[in-house]
This record gives C-alpha cells, sequence and structure tokens, in this order.
C-alpha cells in the first residue's frame, strides 16, 4: 500500500498517539479516582468498538486487501493492539528487517536473523556496520525499533556483533539505551543544517544535545564529557576529533565517542517520516549535562 503525502504527514502524529492518550488518562487522576476509572473505562469501550470493527472488515476483506492492510504501518498497528494481524511474528519479524535493509545498505551493512524463541530475537549484523561503532549504534537502534514497531510481543532482542579489539563495542554502548525499555523519539530537524567541521548544541526534548558533521555524515551525543563531568559546549571538532574546551580529552566521534579511559554517550540519529529524528533514552529526558 502506497503512502498518500497526506498520510506521511500524519505518521508522525499517530506514531505518539498512545503517549498523548496516556497524558489524558494521567491528567483524569487529578479528579480523583472514580473520574480516573471512568475515563479508563471509555478508552476501553472505544478500543474495543474499533476492534469489533477491523473484525468484522477483515472476515468481509479478500486476502489481497487484507495484505495490503497488514502492509500500512498505522493499520497493522491496530490490528496487533487487537491480535488480528494475519502474519505470524516470524513473518513480521522478517518484513521489518527487510524495510530498513536499504537504510543499513546504505552504510554499507546488513543483517541476518539468527532464531526467534520465546519472545526473544537474535540478530547478526555484516558489513561495515559491524567495525564502525557509530554506525553500529544508530544502524542497531534502527533494526530495534522496526522490529519493536512490527512485533511488540516481543521480549528482548538480542545483537550478536563482532568485537574488535581497537573499537568499543556495540552492545556495550547501546546498554544505556536499552536500560529502561525503549527510546522515545523526537523530530530534530535543526541537526540537519550543520555544515561539515561544525559543533553546535541543542536542547532536545528539554535534553542538551552535541551534534557535529563530519563530511555527510551527522552525529549527535549527550553533553557530557565523562572525564571532566561537565558541559562539552564550546567542543571543536579537527578532523574526526571532538575536544573537551575544558580537559581538553579528545573523543574519536566516528569511534563512537572513544576517548583515552573513556567514551561519550552516542545517540541514535535517523531520518524517520522524512524528519531528522533523534533517541534519547527515557531517563535522559529533561536531564542537564
Amino acid at each position: 500500500m502506497v503512502a498518500r503525502p497526506d498520510d506521511r504527514e500524519s505518521d508522525t502524529e499517530w506514531r505518539t498517539a498512545g503517549d498523548r492518550i496516556q497524558t489524558l488518562l494521567d491528567s483524569c487522576a487529578a479528579g480523583g479516582t472514580a473520574a480516573y476509572d471512568r475515563a479508563q473505562q471509555l478508552v476501553r469501550e472505544v478500543v474495543g468498538l474499533y476492534g469489533a470493527g477491523l473484525q468484522r472488515i477483515l472476515a468481509h476483506a479478500d486476502p489481497q486487501l487484507a495484505e495490503r492492510l497488514a502492509t500500512d504501518d498505522l493499520v497493522a498497528s491496530l490490528l496487533l493492539v487487537h491480535g488480528l494481524h494475519p502474519h505470524d511474528v516470524r513473518r513480521r519479524v522478517g518484513d521489518a528487517l527487510d524495510r530498513v535493509r536499504p537504510y543499513l545498505g546504505s552504510h554499507g551493512g546488513d543483517v541476518e536473523l539468527l532464531e526467534i524463541a520465546d519472545d526473544t530475537v537474535r540478530l547478526a549484523f555484516q558489513g561495515s556496520c559491524k567495525s564502525c561503532p557509530s554506525s553500529a549504534v544508530t544502524l542497531e537502534f534502527a533494526v530495534e525499533d522496526a522490529i519493536r514497531a512490527a512485533a511488540p510481543e516481543i521480549s528482548e532482542i538480542e545483537v550478536v556483533a563482532a568485537r574488535h579489539t581497537d573499537v568499543i563495542p556495540a552492545e556495550s554502548l547501546l546498554a544505556p539505551m536499552r536500560s529502561n525499555g525503549i527510546a522515545a523519539w523526537h523530530p530534530a530537524p535543526e541537526l540537519a543544517d550543520l555544515v561539515p567541521g561544525e559543533v553546535a548544541g541543542f536542547l532536545i526534548a528539554g535534553t542538551p544535545v552535541l551534534a557535529c558533521r563530519v563530511g555527510d555524515r551527522s552525529l549527535a551525543y549527550r553533553d557530557h564529557c565523562p572525564v571532566c563531568v561537565d558541559t562539552l559546549a564550546g567542543a571543536q571538532l579537527h578532523g574526526g576529533l571532538l575536544r573537551c574546551p575544558r580537559c581538553a580529552t579528545e573523543f574519536d566521534v566516528i569511534q563512537a565517542g572513544a576517548g583515552p579511559g573513556s567514551h561519550l554517550e552516542p545517540l541514535p540519529l535517523l531520518t524517520r517520516d522524512g524528519v531528522l529524528s533523534l533517541a534519547l533514552p527515557r531517563e535522559m529526558l529533561g536531564a542537564s549535562a
């Protein structure tokens, strides 16, 4: 099913609909337990009504139409909520990987589905993303995001990545991102305006972020020097090395911010729904450097 321009424009809005609904429910709690319970019941009734309608639509749909509905992101998400999606978990995970493969290929990488067992997906990355931690962080996160959207019943995603003694294992860098569940994505189109060699600070969803551009690649990090435990405001880029203006420690931004005995905290930066977006761990939202 090919998305129309207006469909693409609404994608970002419906992706965050669940969060907005939960925010409204939480606000109802201010009216007391009874008001909160009524609001929850109202949501359940509406969800049940739409679920019953979707079930009847699928009952009358021919296989071709059902397939088209299942491949539309918005409709597929609703089918999953109601347990009506026609594809099993392996098919959905495989389709999700196929959708992100062009993006992986643009970074010289690929991914292989090794196994799905006990609600756990095991993957192996291939290509240049194995040896470039900065790419691996973003690429692995893109794959995780696609899988969890297509198969929310998956409880764990294990990545088997090649280890190189001269770089930081991407798995260890992703650990902070995974420590509190799926991170939240935030539009950050202003980061796309950076020119090669430029370093700038941004405030994304209340979180200080340092972004830089090396060649045609935009990279983002938490605005925090792990050596002097201070902001990186005023940092300069020398080739691929970012120098802290306070302690003069240099970090290799291509190698995921590797420095002497420490590393910066890289943040996934992807184009989602046509907008450059940044993923922030939930525990980092609103945090200061």
